[in-house]
């Protein structure tokens, strides 16, 4: 039998922390066991009826055919005009690449920008996969810390502490998964403040979660005075219109960034599929009522998981404004034994839920938060409830 070699930068890569725990959900789910999933990032709602009959029409008159890699220009002359109205950013269509997905266009973006050992600030707690993708491109992910305490929004002198001579890039996220924290106008200016020292740094925010967000308004940094030429804007369809298997997302930036990032993507997939893009051009320009109606549900749904969760004594939880998540910070069961098992860490406590609980959580330590879990309210507030009340029950088991 052969002995294949597998790569090093293959190896060393940790696999996604949420993939991996919706797939042991789904062997117990198998077995016949009833698990409760909060472990995935995706909107349990239908996308719109609207947007799926453009996608079918699109198919039907033959656009089925491959596009411009950028994408074709129906679509960024859409995005351009939606970064303009929604979030004033001055994005031409020939500043925009739509990709298969947000993720894509930050694996472009680090492919097209770092070099062996160049160095990105990573606001913690982030999403799991930034980490990979900077080092798969060679790159050193530079964490930088927050407490639960302040909102998991990191001190400008913990981010100024990070910036070596190294640094290229600087990526978070607003409304930000795994936290549901959201970065305000302060917020922002400060930040746009410490980088204002640094122009060669690229200041990147991923805004996929930007439609669903609670009591407040969605600001992107690029829109700030002296930030729309030095940030890239990362967004999709996946969270706001609930096409997590559309894989379609796009990104706006400057020009020469923007060019790069085209030329890797050539190599890579070329553009994404020809009738998605013509039903993302629909949706940005349609009518947005069920997306409204589904970040409503969002929050009544937050608003209930924080309720029950704020029985659970032991664990802190901040306020979260947007996405679908919250963090509660775990540590107090750590060392402790529960339904027979010693609590070590968060990967223990996830593991006993999953089999005890039977509730489907992820580690906080994939999204540099060690002593938390993420939980998603991604399901019925029935749900919900139901998960909690699972949860509180084992951890009785002292």
């Amino acid at each position: 039998m052969a002995n294949f070699k597998i790569s090093s930068r293959v190896a060393e890569m940790h696999e996604s922390a949420t993939l991996k725990m919706a797939q042991l959900a789904r062997e117990l789910s198998v077995k016949g066991i009833d698990i409760i999933n909060l472990s995935l990032g995706e909107p349990d709602f239908m996308t719109p009826i609207h947007i799926s009959e453009k996608a079918k029409e699109a198919i039907d008159q033959g656009f089925t055919k491959y596009t411009p890699v950028a994408g074709t220009l129906e679509i960024r002359e859409v995005i351009s005009h939606k970064f303009l109205r929604d979030n004033q950013l001055h994005y031409a269509p020939d500043q925009i690449l739509v990709s298969n997905g947000a993720k894509q266009s930050f694996a472009n973006l680090c492919f097209a920008m770092l070099n062996p050992g160049d160095e990105v600030l990573v606001f913690a707690p982030y999403w799991v996969s930034y980490f990979e993708i900077i080092k798969m491109a060679g790159g050193v992910p530079v964490v930088v810390p927050s407490l639960v305490e302040n909102d998991y929004k990191p001190k400008m002198q913990d981010i100024h502490d990070r910036i070596t001579s190294k640094t290229r890039m600087m990526i978070f996220s607003s409304p930000c998964n795994p936290t549901g924290t959201v970065f305000q106008q302060k917020d922002l200016e400060d930040i746009a403040d410490v980088f204002k020292k640094y122009p060669d740094i690229l200041v990147v925010s991923d805004e996929i979660y930007e439609y669903i967000i609670f009591d407040q308004k969605h600001i992107s940094i690029g829109s700030l005075p002296t930030m729309n030429e030095r940030t890239v804007t990362i967004n999709g369809f996946s969270k706001g219109f609930s096409m997590t298997g559309w894989r379609l997302g796009y990104m706006g930036g400057p020009k020469e960034v923007i060019k790069a990032c085209i030329k890797v993507q050539g190599q890579f997939t070329s553009g994404a599929a020809s009738f998605t893009q013509k039903a993302g051009a629909f949706a940005l320009n349609s009518d947005l009522g069920p997306t409204h109606e589904m970040c409503d549900a969002f929050k009544n749904r937050r608003n209930v998981l924080l309720e029950e969760v704020k029985k659970i004594t032991d664990w802190k939880v901040n306020y979260p404004q947007g996405a679908f998540y919250i963090l509660p910070k775990v540590d107090a069961c750590f060392g402790k034994t529960i339904a027979g098992r010693l609590i070590k860490n968060a990967d223990d406590l996830a593991m006993l839920l999953l089999e005890d609980a039977h509730v489907a959580l992820v580690s906080g330590d994939a999204f540099g938060a060690p002593d938390c879990i993420r939980i998603s309210y991604s399901l019925s507030e029935d749900k919900i409830r139901e998960a909690i009340r699972r949860i509180a029950r084992t951890l009785d088991k002292v």
